[in-house]
């Protein structure tokens, strides 16, 4: 997958990357014996809020950039959009206690509002990508004769990935903040919102806390989403 997507630029690359994996767990082990806490049960907690968050971010980026396609262009777009600009205003978290008090206390409350927080960023990058399609490109498919799932997977697609990638590294980025919050709030068992909760007294353990996070959220940033980046760039250039 790596060789085939080139988001690596040689081998040392891929060396000095795959090193920030071993970073975070290292002070995972590290932050277990401080907080004398079990790491299998910190490591429990991290994996769960991650796949939370991974499911979020798999319904937002589908649900993104469908959005982003249906309603790029065209009267539908002028309608759409600001009515979706005005729903990425709303304060989510204004909800979240109703939706509590009403669904109860579950992980697919969670990921709802992760999903509310991670979609729009993501929505209006790709866009945004879209707007951007130079008219020589829309000549040329013309031209081409490209249309419906043709036109879609062999046009769309590439040109939307720049977008969908940086919407997604500031919408995860958004998502890890609403993770830890949302978690507290809907008081849903494991994840890392009811570890913070539970070291809430302990001022030295929650600054680790939130250092070991900021670290698992730079190491994926390194690893994935950058190269990813550069990657896309390097394809719509070409």
């Amino acid at each position: 997958m790596v060789k085939g997507l080139k988001i690596y630029q040689s081998k040392w690359h891929i060396l000095f990357v795959s090193l920030l994996v071993v970073i975070p767990f290292l002070f995972l082990l590290f932050f277990a014996e401080i907080s004398q806490t079990a790491t299998s049960s910190l490591l429990y907690d991290v994996f769960i809020s991650f796949v939370r968050l991974c499911i979020a971010y798999g319904i937002s980026a589908t649900l993104g950039w469908v959005l982003a396609v249906a309603f790029y262009k065209g009267t539908r777009g002028s309608v759409a959009l600001p009515v979706f600009d005005v729903l990425q205003s709303f304060p989510t978290y204004a909800a979240l206690p109703l939706a509590v008090l009403y669904f109860g206390r579950s992980s697919v409350i969670v990921v709802f509002f992760l999903v509310l927080a991670i979609v729009w960023p993501i929505f209006f990058s790709i866009t945004s990508s879209l707007k951007l399609i130079r008219k020589d490109w829309n000549e040329a498919v013309e031209i081409s004769g490209l249309s419906g799932l043709a036109y879609v997977r062999l046009f769309l697609m590439p040109i939307s990935i720049p977008g969908l990638i940086t919407g997604s590294i500031i919408g995860l980025g958004d998502g890890w903040e609403a993770l830890v919050a949302t978690e507290i709030i809907v008081g849903v068992k494991g994840g890392l919102g009811g570890f913070f909760q539970y070291f809430s007294s302990d001022p030295r353990v929650t600054a680790l806390g939130i250092f070991g996070l900021l670290l698992i959220i730079f190491s994926i940033n390194k690893l994935v989403w950058l190269p990813l980046l550069e990657w896309s760039h390097r394809k719509v250039m070409d």
